[in-house]
């Protein structure tokens, strides 16, 4: 398997360091409900950790909640509300949604506010190596001390420096700087350190817990590419600077990111330019959504297109019906082994799910052809239902709908009926497929068309 690092600009081969995959992956901020931006990260990791697993890895996987943060503080204060009862609604809130999209939940999710000591040790072991510095009730990173500052990013440190300036009130000895703790500010939670009553900058706590939970180095950090700087970069300084090892990752994932059309910017919510997750899910489906999001090369920019999600919908059904139709039960038995090759080689390459989605239609095509052909098509059917959730994508065959629908089933035999004898086959296979969604199997038999609820006898 082979991916993509951001660190190295390269696809390097994949082994991981040992017998499992460690993973961290930075989760929300906790002061409003996620969008559909976020969802495509996390289906993004979602899908790698499927395929790990299937690959024979054991993975680990991280992700942290970020329930202290000024956006929080702002948020809560303007409701009235802590920010521990504003973070635990938006948990509870994002499970909801993570659980609905069918992303299998992390291993651990640490809260930052749970992990205040953590990183009061980080902190001070920081000062203690000499690359961070208490000013007033403040402590910074020395980023001038880490030779290697902006080597995720590409950034020189000059052209960080170009135009910063350090803001007044703040104590930093140069500009590019940044906080590890910020002092106690008046009617904003705090808790007691060495350095004084305050609270944890952004960038430490993804370090504090990741190494906490997984060690250096870790296998694999993710994110979007918005996050590479600063973020990334500050993770990867006083990481590195505080455990004096290389690397802090093995592999940076970074996804693209997605957009409306209209807009240049990327989804966010400060912005106000999203699409709420619960408004697609109820408008798409679950597995429609993946398939927009996985259409797309995980390191491209995804344009959010209701054409295109109408279009993921109707693909979806296709490899719904193509899993779930009556199975052929012919002699001859359809081979799926060539497209579960297909399948493995477009993941190997960079986790190419676009690729990936391809084979599964071509796969439903075949099975498809290979029912009109008579053949078994069990083995098939099966292969697909397997490869497409590797992807995440359930194919659920719905229950069965089970008021008094024989009149209106037998109508629609009847017509199918008529409809063959015009030689109109393909209408006559719709009905076919749209009952059997509906949990109705049809047998043609010399005395005509027979159907039954698909677990119960002939009707």
């Amino acid at each position: 398997m082979r991916l993509y690092n951001t660190l190295s600009r390269r696809i390097e081969e994949f082994v991981p360091r040992g017998e499992e995959v460690r993973m961290y992956v930075c989760g929300p901020n906790l002061y409003a409900p996620c969008h559909l931006g976020h969802a495509m990260s996390y289906i993004i990791f979602d899908v790698l950790r499927r395929y790990l697993e299937y690959k024979g890895y054991k993975v680990l996987h991280v992700q942290n909640f970020t329930d202290i943060e000024d956006n929080i503080i702002l948020r809560a204060r303007a409701l009235g509300r802590t920010i521990h009862d504003l973070a635990q609604e938006h948990i509870s809130l994002f499970f909801r949604q993570m659980d609905a999209l069918g992303v299998q939940r992390a291993h651990v999710y640490p809260r930052a506010t749970e992990e205040i000591p953590a990183m009061i040790e980080m902190i001070q072991g920081l000062m203690d190596r000499g690359y961070a510095y208490q000013a007033g009730g403040d402590v910074y990173f020395r980023v001038l001390r880490f030779a290697d500052y902006g080597k995720l990013s590409g950034r020189r440190l000059e052209s960080l420096l170009a135009g910063a300036r350090v803001e007044p009130g703040e104590g930093k000895e140069h500009p590019a700087d940044f906080a590890l703790w910020k002092g106690a500010r008046e009617g904003e939670p705090s808790w007691p350190s060495p350095f004084g009553p305050g609270r944890p900058g952004w960038h430490i706590e993804c370090s504090a817990m990741s190494l906490k939970y997984l060690g250096q180095p870790l296998d694999i950090h993710g994110g979007g590419q918005d996050l590479i700087f600063p973020h990334h970069e500050n993770e990867i300084a006083q990481s590195e600077a505080y455990t004096g090892e290389k690397p802090f990752v093995r592999f940076w994932m970074h996804h693209g990111l997605m957009r409306l059309p209209e807009s240049p910017e990327k989804m966010t919510r400060h912005l106000g330019n999203l699409v709420p997750i619960d408004e697609a899910l109820e408008r798409y489906g679950a597995d429609a959504i993946r398939i927009f999001v996985l259409s797309s090369h995980y390191r491209s920019p995804l344009t959010y297109s209701e054409e295109a999600l109408r279009g993921a919908r109707a693909g979806a059904e296709r490899l719904r019906l193509a899993a779930y139709l009556e199975e052929g039960e012919g002699e001859e038995e359809m081979d799926p082994a060539p497209y579960r090759r297909r399948f493995e080689e477009a993941m190997d390459d960079d986790l190419s799910t676009p690729q990936a989605l391809a084979v599964l239609f071509d796969l439903a095509r075949a099975i498809n052809r290979a029912r009109d052909e008579g053949q078994d098509t069990r083995a098939g059917q099966a292969a697909l239902r397997e490869l497409a959730g590797l992807l995440g994508l359930r194919l659920q065959e719905p229950s069965p709908v089970r008021v008094d629908a024989t009149p209106f089933i037998e109508l629609l035999v009847q017509v199918r009926q008529e409809l063959r004898e015009q030689k109109l086959y393909h209408l006559a296979d719709t009905i076919r497929a749209r009952l059997a969604v509906m949990g109705v199997a049809l047998e043609d038999t010399p005395q005509g068309t027979r159907w039954r609820w698909r677990d119960e006898g002939v009707g």
